[in-house]
């Protein structure tokens, strides 16, 4: 009867142990749930041949990008500043992304176009080895000419065969993932394209913040003004001031082209948001009442290549009676010229809100002076890039986020079977499968311990009470 304690000591024992190591391990399982995505970018350029279409000798048309919008590559749109969440467990992925593009062509007499589509936040769902790409959609129907607009349509399908989504870090990168037209998405085409028609790839690349800590501000953050909390800002006088401006898309293509062969360097604080650069730090007055606005911005770009070179510092806006203009001192073959008026703008959307005075992607036109300062590439009246302006009042104010376009992350090809697919990050299907194969083996090395121990304990027990048979 002595040695009869001996197995519910044990069991006892073994139960404590086994929950104290649950209680241990099990949360670092439940932190790796779904996370945060911020910041990152979806290059895609919808349907080339719609593109050539669009511009070529029969629609006559063109596109206009919009909210930060840029181009990369010969016919890509890149979309910004990625939002959503990620669970590295379920490979569940979903992600919007900012920014638009207009399509417009057959111009009528009275100005319109007869087609004129818009596309914009792409977002991407990926759930259970499946994956949709979703658009607003702005369109003009093809037959009777109505305009539709419809949030977030179920655009594409896309074919994600042989890419296991489990286990991916930051980046989480996905390349030329091949697109299908929906049925949804064929009727916000305007009627252009079939359901099932082959699109352009999609690849995106988004930043995935840790499971505990990852609340650091970002580079696409709204930014505070940059005078020192507390400080005073005179009567008139603006704390911080930013200016966004990209020159023009067609000279960015033609610097980095097959032509130019060149690049642009970002100097003295200014900063590259994909399809504008952000002059900061800006100084001056502003007169809310009068609409009146004399600034100058810290930062240069000099754009470089076969038979180029030109730099554009130390900008400054003017607005008054409703204009702006634009200027900058330009350097060219080593010769500077001061406070050249480059652009022109339309100043009347500017307006104040609380402490903070903005006026977003105005059109600009370009000036004599500005023709000269690109050797007359462009003639004066050229339509050139959007300009923005964001004003802040007082230390208080935020100035707008640049559009934030993550990490750089390594190519990850799309192929067909998950042994020759690269998953996320690069991370292969068996070494995204292999998560938490650590935790699951010291788990169970830590139960045939548990269960050595207890049965230690036992034997020590029975042997302990036939030494002693008189104990109690």
């Amino acid at each position: 009867m002595p040695t009869r304690p001996a197995r519910p000591l044990a069991a006892a024992l073994l139960a404590t142990l086994l929950a104290a190591l649950l209680g241990a391990l099990l949360p670092a399982t439940a932190q790796a749930a779904s996370r945060t995505v911020q910041g990152g970018r979806l290059d895609w350029g919808v349907k080339s041949s719609f593109q050539s279409y669009v511009t070529g000798p029969v629609a006559k048309g063109s596109f206009r990008l919009k909210n930060g919008a840029a181009t990369v590559g010969g016919s890509l749109f890149r979309f910004h500043s990625a939002t959503g969440s990620y669970d590295p467990d379920s490979g569940e992925f979903n992600a919007a992304f900012s920014g638009g593009v207009t399509f417009q062509g057959h111009q009528k007499p009275d100005g319109g176009y007869e087609l004129d589509l818009s596309v914009s936040r792409p977002t991407v769902k990926i759930s259970g080895g499946s994956g949709t790409l979703y658009l607003d959609v702005t369109s003009k129907a093809k037959d009777t000419g109505a305009v539709s607009t419809r949030s977030q349509v179920p655009f594409a399908t896309l074919g994600l065969g042989g890419i296991n989504m489990k286990g991916g870090g930051s980046p989480l990168a996905l390349t030329n993932i091949p697109a299908t037209l929906t049925s949804q998405g064929a009727q916000s085409f305007a009627g252009y394209y079939a359901a099932g028609a082959a699109l352009d790839p999609v690849s995106l690349s988004a930043d995935v913040l840790a499971a505990a800590g990852g609340t650091a501000p970002t580079p696409g953050a709204p930014q505070p003004a940059t005078t020192a909390p507390g400080a005073e800002t005179p009567q008139g006088a603006i704390a911080d001031a930013a200016v966004d401006w990209g020159v023009r898309r067609t000279f960015r293509e033609y610097v980095t082209g097959s032509i130019g062969q060149g690049k642009w360097t970002l100097a003295e604080g200014a900063q590259d948001g994909g399809a504008l650069f952000r002059f900061p730090q800006g100084k001056g007055a502003y007169d809310g009442a009068k609409g009146t606005l004399d600034a100058a911005f810290a930062g240069s770009v000099r754009f470089t290549g076969a038979h180029l070179d030109l730099t554009l510092g130390k900008m400054s806006v003017k607005v008054e009676n409703g204009k702006g203009v634009l200027s900058a001192d330009v350097t060219t073959a080593g010769k500077t010229e001061n406070a050249v008026a480059l652009a022109e703008f339309d100043a009347k959307g500017l307006t104040t809100e609380g402490k903070l005075a903005t006026l977003t992607e105005a059109p600009t036109t370009l000036t004599e002076g500005g023709s000269k300062a690109f050797g007359s590439l462009y003639k004066a009246g050229t339509e050139m890039d959007p300009v923005s302006l964001a004003v802040a009042l007082d230390t208080t104010a935020q100035l707008p986020a640049l559009p934030n376009l993550g990490s750089t992350a390594p190519p990850a090809p799309a192929a067909a079977t998950p042994q020759a697919t690269p998953g996320p990050a690069g991370a292969t299907a068996a070494a995204s499968s292999s998560s938490h194969t650590g935790l699951y083996a010291a788990f169970g090395a830590a139960v045939l311990v548990l269960v050595g121990g207890a049965a230690f304990l036992v034997v020590r027990k029975r042997r302990t009470a036939e030494a002693a048979p008189t104990a109690d």
